[in-house]
This record gives C-alpha cells, sequence and structure tokens, in this order.
C-alpha cells in the first residue's frame, strides 16, 4: 500500500486566534496533551513505510516544525497572499516533489489531531475498492458546525463540496461535513490544480473544489462517511485547543 501512496499533510497555518505571534509558535506546534498537534496527524500515518513520501507544507515559523521531524520531507509556502492562499494553493506547491509519481496522494490537515489511523486505512479500503480517482472523508454530525457541506442530489449522488460562508440558507441545514481530508489520483490532482480558480468570498484557492473539476472531467469521485465524529474537529482557537485536548486525555485514559 504505502509504495503507491504519498501523504501531504498541510501545516503552513500561523493559527491567527491563537496568538501565534506572542507565542512564537505555528499552529501544528501547538501542544495538545504534551505533543504538538502535528505529533497526532503523523502518528496517523505510521504505515508509510519512507518516511520522504510523507511531505509536510511549512510556512509560518517553518524551522520550528522541520527541525524536530527531520525524517520527514518539507516543502516551503512562501507567505505571499498576492501569489496565492488557501489550501488548494498549498497542495499545489507540492507538484515538483512529487514529481512523476502515479499513485495516490493522501491530503491531510495538520491541525486536525483527532483522525485515527484506522479512519485513514479505511478511506484508502474505500477509495481502491471503488477505483475511486478522489474519495472525500465525511462526518453526519446533527449539529450546525463551521464546515464545508457535502452536496448531493436528490438520488443521494454526491455532486461536490460547498464551505459554509458560500452556502446558502438552504445548504446550511445540510448535516455532512467535508473533513477536508481526502485521497486523490496523483496525476488528475496536479492537473486540476492547474484550473483552479478561487471566485469566491474569500478569495482562497480551495482543495474542496477539486473533487468538482474531477467530476465536470468525468472522473470517479465518492465519499467515505465515517463514524467517528469527533475526528472533524481542527484547532482554530484556544477553545478548540482546549477541547481537542480533553478529547485525547479522555481516549488515552480508555
Amino acid at each position: 500500500m504505502s509504495d503507491n501512496l504519498k501523504v501531504v499533510i498541510l501545516a503552513a497555518g500561523e493559527g491567527t486566534r491563537l496568538h501565534s505571534e506572542d507565542a512564537q509558535i505555528p499552529k501544528a506546534m501547538r501542544l495538545a496533551a504534551g505533543n504538538p498537534l502535528i505529533h497526532y496527524v503523523l502518528k496517523s500515518v505510521d504505515f508509510v513505510e519512507n518516511k520522504k513520501d510523507i511531505i509536510i507544507v511549512v510556512g509560518y515559523l517553518k524551522e520550528t516544525i522541520m527541525e524536530p521531524f527531520p525524517e520527514y520531507t518539507f516543502v516551503i509556502q512562501e507567505i505571499d497572499r498576492s501569489v496565492g492562499y488557501g489550501t488548494g494553493f498549498a497542495v499545489k506547491c507540492t507538484e515538483q516533489e512529487v514529481g512523476e509519481f502515479s499513485g495516490d496522494v493522501l491530503v491531510l490537515m495538520g491541525d486536525m489531531p483527532l483522525i485515527s489511523r484506522e479512519t485513514i486505512l479505511e478511506l484508502y479500503r474505500e477509495h481502491k475498492k471503488n477505483n475511486n480517482d478522489c474519495t472525500n472523508l465525511s462526518y453526519e454530525i446533527n449539529k450546525d458546525l463551521p464546515f464545508g457541506r457535502i452536496i448531493r442530489d436528490e438520488n443521494g449522488n454526491y455532486q461536490g463540496i460547498i464551505e459554509k460562508r458560500d452556502c446558502t440558507d438552504e445548504q446550511k441545514k445540510i448535516r455532512e461535513y467535508n473533513s477536508g481530508n481526502a485521497i486523490f489520483n496523483s496525476k488528475k490532482l496536479f492537473e486540476q490544480l492547474a484550473n483552479l480558480k478561487n471566485n469566491n468570498k474569500s478569495g482562497e484557492y480551495y482543495l474542496t473544489d477539486i473533487p468538482k473539476l474531477f467530476i465536470e472531467n468525468n472522473y470517479k469521485v465518492g465519499v467515505y462517511k465515517s463514524e467517528n465524529q469527533n475526528e472533524i474537529y481542527g484547532v482554530n482557537s484556544i477553545e478548540d485547543l482546549e477541547f481537542i485536548e480533553n478529547i485525547i486525555k479522555s481516549n488515552s485514559t480508555k
């Protein structure tokens, strides 16, 4: 499996609401239960034998991530909004490092430490079983959360992802949420990243727009819905960090 898989972890974020500038530490290196957030994400992909196949995208205070984890591959995302920004742009920065690789690329968020090895392996199995070109990881949670919605037609067929800020009032009622984590055919991913637009309310290049581009090109896209609902939570604030730390501590006592 790991011979045909590369992992991209997005860890370039500053974490403004975490007061990262005062703390002089990027978001992915904030501690939860004694370990950096990215430590838990890396642990979830420890089945990848060659650590150089795990590519970490860094930016803000990049050395604080690069120095403790020298066994991994790093790509630097320049902090220049005039060039481009957003999750899609961050993944595009890895194109040269991924190179001519023709397998699958798993994209994970570096600030989502609750993602489990088991869920990632199930996502991968679903992806291969259905011969998908892209498989999104989703969660169904009966709460109004600040995450993108999985859009389906009247027959339940996947149509795409819409970020909450771009949703209509009706779409905001959807309770199947996109996690931001997904697996893609490498060649098709970078082909469509070149076509990505940033015509949305935030002006970002969203990785979540890639599945829709896949569908428009008749590539096969699917969704794996996990029942491990806590995994969807990431860290954007001090309150988020405390919430996640409590879950990690709770899980460690079970």
